[in-house]
């Protein structure tokens, strides 16, 4: 029964990965101007791959890769505290 124990843990930790990488696949595609289908699709049937595919595809000019960078997101409009006061 142990051994179906020890099968089942690492299953589950293996879905975990599985399902990660299909998440940062899509954050990628996003984030590089395309929707986050291809980049979901990509993550889920090429699991490491995918996400190395994506961080090697180009970004179209005006995506949030280019402008924003990789991480982050836009300055917002509205003033802040500090500059309010």
């Amino acid at each position: 029964m142990t051994v179906f124990a020890l099968l089942g843990a690492t299953a589950l930790w293996l879905l975990y990965a599985w399902l990660l990488m299909a998440i940062i696949a899509s954050y990628l595609s996003e984030r590089k101007g395309y929707s986050e289908k291809p980049g979901l699709a990509c993550g889920l049937l090429l699991h490491v791959v995918g996400v190395i595919i994506w961080l090697f595809w180009p970004a179209k000019p005006n995506s949030k890769w280019k402008t924003i960078g990789p991480v982050g997101r836009a300055k917002s409009s509205r003033p802040s505290r500090e500059e309010a006061a």
